[in-house]
């Protein structure tokens, strides 16, 4: 039997984009033959569009779509900004936006019906673009918000599109006021979100593990300064309230004006249209944010896999 060597495995890789491991696999399940390997991984559904999955994918688009009470916001990688500059892709990921107002869970979503004229899924689709294009493309993330009484507003910052942009906002205001006026409102509220991102819409609902990390980072830096415990309990209060006016919404001043905090605006737009106002929830997707591009040593990949 031929010996599985770092060159065998690198060929067959590179004939069906296939990971290490499966390759790997493949050529011991047929004893080092490559095409017979290859036949192996594509019985597995691992070759095809699957070559171009190794590859880091954190341009793309974010597409925003509002209908009644209720929006969505999804986020479609690729691997280069070119692409999201192509129409196909940009046909995609606004049609996908469009399904999403009735399917926002992404797994349900991936095996919909794509429709246009093709019995692919919406996953499947996205892999025959990734062969049509040439580039690895994932659906990300999708997030969805309702509410009634009220409205949801989405801004789309930077937008190439009509909904398709790098930078998405939805937020949902609750009330019985004047429709209009709440529109106007939670368009100007959205884009203050787009610019500050907050954590939470208020101090209750932030994580508690995210403010005891803060309220320990300022324990540990108003000790450094020699005080007594009560000076240093009290430095500790001021340093989160100004975490708090930095992170919560309600507690932002309003970039608009950039005066009045975010709870005070929506105080006095709720004595102006006679019904109180309340943000419910607020999503913002930043293309590509959290994504760690990474350049793969294969070298390092191969030995491991030989130890």
């Amino acid at each position: 039997m031929t010996q599985i060597t770092s060159s065998l495995i690198q060929e067959l890789r590179t004939k069906t984009g296939a990971g290490m491991m499966k390759c790997k696999e493949a050529l011991m399940e047929t004893g080092c033959d490559m095409e017979a390997a290859v036949d192996w991984l594509r019985k597995k559904g691992l070759a095809a569009a699957s070559k171009k999955a190794g590859r880091v994918a954190s341009e793309g688009l974010v597409g925003l779509s509002v209908s009644g009470n209720t929006g969505v916001v999804v986020e479609i990688n690729s691997e280069t900004d070119f692409v999201a500059r192509n129409e196909q892709f940009q046909g995609y990921v606004r049609h996908v936006t469009t399904l999403a107002l009735t399917e926002p869970d992404m797994d349900v979503l991936a095996a919909s019906p794509y429709g246009h004229g093709t019995e692919r899924t919406v996953a499947e689709e996205l892999t025959n673009l990734i062969a049509v294009i040439g580039e690895n493309m994932t659906m990300r993330r999708v997030g969805s918000l309702s509410v009634m009484p009220g409205v949801v507003v989405g801004y789309i910052h930077g937008a190439i599109s009509e909904g398709l942009g790098k930078l998405g906002v939805l937020v949902a205001l609750e009330s019985t006021g004047d429709v209009k006026a709440l529109e106007s409102l939670g368009k100007q509220i959205a884009m203050h979100i787009a610019a500050t991102s907050p954590h939470s819409v208020s101090i209750d609902d932030l994580d508690p593990a995210i403010v005891d990390r803060e309220r320990q980072i300022f324990i540990d830096q108003a000790r450094e300064s020699g005080k007594p415990e009560a000076v240093i309990e009290k430095m500790v209060d001021g340093r989160l309230r100004k975490f708090y006016e930095e992170s919560v919404l309600l507690e932002q001043v309003f970039v608009i004006d950039g005066e009045s905090k975010i709870k005070d605006v929506l105080q006095k737009a709720a004595s102006t249209l006679g019904a109180p106002i309340q943000i419910v929830g607020f999503l913002r997707f930043a293309l590509g944010e959290g994504i760690e591009k990474k350049e793969d040593n294969f070298a390092e990949e191969v030995a491991s896999l030989s130890a």
